[in-house]
């Protein structure tokens, strides 16, 4: 459940963040409207005054005028000319100037305007001067880079940790999946070997009525043969493996005698041919890894023609370049594009039941172990076809 908590709480938090920066901005760009708009007042006003042949006018105008100033709430401190502070506004902090630490503190932060914003500074002859601050606007917008690179930083680990808890789902999954996987390939041949061993158990007459100590020998031999392959695949899957020269033109022989002996050939017969370029190069790998790999692609193609018979092709050809290309095309009903996409992912499957595991090996192998590429795509007069790519060997 904790699994599945984390990368919704992490996209909340993504969520929240994005949507912080986008209401702070917006916040800045309604104050910067705000400004351009006294602006425009103030302008008007100046205007105004100029114009006005009356003298009242020209002294209100200039009254609205200093309350326009003020209301762009840029601090302002006025000196007189001995540099006592005579008026103070929209500054950081309350300050009554009747107040002798009051004033200290006005004087003191009119000193560090001073130094701050040099440029700033206006000068009444013969009256005192006035410093002005920056506008609160500039203030918030030193926030932006660092909102920025913050929410950047967020962004990036809300990625990372979604994407490594996708990575462990992933793994989890595939791993439970070849548990079961692992337990059904031996319960096949170990349901056998019981069997077998009940067969031997019989008193002599009995056991002989039934078979011979040949064909027992014979079949129980092959039982553990299936045991050994499944108990080495199982091995390699799960340490590094030192590639090998690999003959794909071997591999599919090997599965084309191993599977023409188990294909239906009742009612609805499954029937399945190669073709095999001559003089294809070796690649780089694991024989019994590729074999497993693309063993299962062609059972994926059994399953879909299971009830209904028809045909598979494997095709092994390099048509240019340092790629074989293989193929394991079938008849069957297709795979619904939705699942095709998802087809070689750990727990997807088409089969009602299906555990998923098969395909997902197979990608692990070819591409992780053999550095190829395997994708599935539908035929156009129907069924499935599964393009393998392998690199061929340098050298």
């Amino acid at each position: 459940m904790r699994r599945r908590i984390w990368p919704l709480a992490l996209a909340a938090v993504a969520v929240l963040v994005f949507g912080s920066y986008l209401a702070y901005t917006q916040y800045l760009v309604q104050q910067i409207r705000d400004e351009a708009r006294i602006r425009s007042r103030i302008f008007a006003t100046v205007q105004a005054g100029i114009v006005s042949p009356d003298s009242s006018s020209a002294v209100a105008a200039l009254v609205e005028l200093q309350v326009l100033l003020l209301s762009l709430n840029v601090p302002v401190v006025q000196l007189d000319a001995t540099g006592a502070p005579v008026a103070a506004r929209n500054l950081p902090f309350h300050a009554d100037l009747g107040i002798k630490a009051d004033r200290t503190r006005v004087l003191n932060y009119a000193a560090r305007l001073r130094s701050e914003h040099r440029e700033n500074l206006a000068v009444v002859p013969g009256w005192g001067e006035v410093y002005f601050g920056s506008p609160p606007i500039l203030d918030w917008l030193r926030w932006v880079p660092w909102l920025q690179a913050g929410a950047g930083m967020v962004l990036i680990l809300v990625a990372v940790f979604m994407i490594r808890a996708e990575q462990r789902a992933e793994r989890e999954r595939l791993y439970a999946a070849m548990a079961r996987e692992l337990a059904h390939q031996m319960g096949t041949p170990l349901s056998s070997l019981a069997g077998w061993l009940e067969v031997l158990q019989l008193p002599e007459p009995e056991r002989q009525e039934l078979t011979s100590m040949d064909r027992v020998a014979a079949v129980m031999g092959a039982d553990l043969e299936r045991l050994e392959r499944v108990s080495r695949r199982f091995e390699l899957i799960g340490k590094p493996q030192a590639v090998e020269p690999v003959r794909v033109d071997e591999v599919v022989r090997e599965l084309e005698g191993y599977f023409r002996s188990r294909l239906p050939r009742a009612e609805r017969p499954i029937r399945l041919r190669t073709r095999i370029q001559a003089g294809l190069p070796v690649v780089r790998g694991n024989h019994v890894l590729l074999a497993w790999a693309v063993e299962n692609v062609v059972k994926n193609a059994i399953d879909a023609l299971a009830g209904r018979g028809g045909h598979i092709l494997i095709a092994a050809h390099r048509p240019q370049g340092d790629w074989i290309h293989l193929h394991v095309a079938d008849d069957g009903p297709g795979i619904d594009a939705v699942v095709r996409e998802r087809i070689f992912e750990a727990g997807v499957s088409t089969k009602q039941g299906g555990w998923g595991v098969g395909l997902a090996l197979s990608r692990r192998i070819i591409t992780e172990l053999h550095g190829g590429r395997i994708s599935a795509r539908s035929r156009e007069r129907g069924g499935t076809v599964f393009d393998i790519m392998l690199p061929v060997a340098a050298g």
